[in-house]
């Protein structure tokens, strides 16, 4: 089942719901981004006044761009989880479904789950030709995200300022390759 907020839509999962951020999410974006692990890979641990920034983004990407990461939600629990979805600021190396968890939520499925059901409503909602996940080297957990996503290792790249000081690994599919993915008999 999917909903219409004003800025986007919600879809829903079997455990989870993905709907554009709300001001009480605040509380685990800035836990998550103040946790030095799991904001390792994402630009790093920051202050909780520079998380509310960082928060900010994206609900003016919905309103700007009409998409965004989606938030995260536990249906059983209400709980914020993390956040997955569409990305694609301007000088990005292309149009990105990218995710980030809370340390709580890692290991149990999630962001697969979450990161399947963005990435069909990217490339059949918004009709996006491709997705590319951009990976630091070292973060092999998200390359198995991506790699269990049907995503491949297409080349090194590179982030716009001020993430441009280090390559990153840019994964990613057609939309025809999804497509077929879909497709195939689970193994």
């Amino acid at each position: 089942m999917n909903s219409i907020h004003p800025l986007g839509p919600t879809l829903e999962t079997s455990r989870l719901l993905l709907r554009p951020q709300r001001v009480e999410d605040f509380e685990g974006v800035a836990e998550m981004l103040g946790d030095e692990e799991a904001a390792r890979y994402i630009g790093g641990h920051m202050p909780r006044s520079a998380a509310w920034r960082r928060f900010l983004q994206m609900p003016g990407a919905w309103a700007m761009q009409g998409f965004a990461m989606f938030s995260v939600i536990d249906k059983h629990s209400g709980q914020w989880l993390g956040q997955t979805g569409p990305w694609h600021p301007v000088d990005w190396p292309g149009p990105e479904i990218g995710w980030s968890f809370r340390r709580a939520a890692w290991g149990q499925g999630y962001a697969l789950e979450a990161a399947t059901a963005a990435t069909e409503w990217a490339m059949e909602e918004l009709g996006w030709p491709e997705v590319i996940h951009s990976i630091d080297p070292d973060n092999h957990a998200s390359q198995r995200l991506a790699q269990r996503l049907g995503s491949s290792l297409l080349r090194m790249g590179q982030l716009p300022e001020p993430y441009d000081d280090k390559a990153v690994q840019i994964w990613g599919q057609s939309r025809e390759q999804w497509r077929a993915r879909k497709t195939q008999a689970p193994p």
